[in-house]
């Protein structure tokens, strides 16, 4: 110990101990030293406490970036769950289109995030996270309603309802016409609307026919609100995608929170909270 206080005198250039034949006194310098010598072991202590806490799961904030299908449909679902498990963890969500999404973890504003098309590119790790079902949906007074199954080619002569620029539903809607060469180019005009609850409330009104996720449409589906119809040669599936920054460590609540969302019983819970909604709605 002699050692360590000397080294600490050379260092620092005082002199820390009076040194008598029985007893050391602190000097001026040693009683400054000491003073604050206790106030930064405290901070230690309340710093340690504090990542224990993190690293326990007691506390944390994730912030999420999630498109309006996952972020009005599902997420919140599946943060009731998680809180059950983790009370002390806070989550924020931020809604918006899938292209808004990827702009936000790529300048790391959110720990990670959910988007409805994939996303490719240096930095960003994407891989599928949960199956979606596109439909197509018309007014129930729609000639269509009744029909079951139509051409693709009938869809040419509709006028289509989309989410805005950006959503990744209208973004897949978008490949899957152009690949049919039934792009909405070639279709009437129809509407632009910023959310999928906007575009079936449209559909809903006979403003047009539209595409969206089956996650979107299925109370309105059950209750006769809007009918789907079959198209020939249609593969509407798709997949939600996980998006996280290669370069930003989220934290021990950000980890936790995505193995929770990944989670095969957690996903299976989810699915039996759906049917439960459907059932009292």
């Amino acid at each position: 110990m002699s050692f360590q206080i000397k080294a600490l005198e050379d260092a620092l250039e005082v002199t820390l101990f009076k040194r008598g034949d029985k007893k050391m006194v602190l000097t001026d310098a040693g009683q400054l030293l000491y003073s604050e010598a206790k106030q930064i072991f405290m901070h230690y202590q309340k710093i340690k406490a504090g990542l224990d806490d993190l690293k326990g799961l007691k506390k944390g904030h994730v912030v999420v970036g999630v498109g309006t299908i996952p972020g009005e449909y599902l997420l919140p679902l599946l943060i009731g769950a998680f809180r059950k498990s983790y009370p002390g963890i806070r989550i924020t969500l931020k809604v918006s289109g899938s292209g808004q999404v990827e702009r936000w973890v790529r300048g790391r504003e959110v720990d990670l995030g959910i988007t409805g098309v994939p996303v490719d590119g240096e930095g960003i790790d994407c891989f599928p996270w949960l199956p979606d079902q596109l439909v197509l949906i018309v007014s129930p007074a729609h000639p269509w309603s009744n029909s079951g199954t139509i051409k693709i080619s009938d869809l040419k002569g509709e006028a289509m309802i989309f989410c805005e620029q950006g959503s990744g539903t209208r973004r897949t809607v978008e490949q899957i016409l152009t690949a049919h060469n039934a792009a909405d180019g070639e279709t009437p005009a129809g509407l632009e609307l910023g959310s999928a609850s906007a575009v079936i409330t449209a559909v809903k009104a006979g403003l047009g026919v539209s595409i969206v996720s089956r996650y979107a449409a299925r109370e309105s589906l059950k209750l006769g609100l809007v009918k789907e119809v079959q198209v020939a040669g249609f593969d509407l599936r798709r997949s939600l995608y996980q998006i996280r920054n290669t370069q930003s460590k989220g934290g021990f609540a950000a980890d936790a929170f995505s193995s929770f969302i990944n989670n095969g019983d957690s996903l299976t819970q989810l699915a039996r909270l759906q049917t439960h909604i459907d059932i009292v709605k």
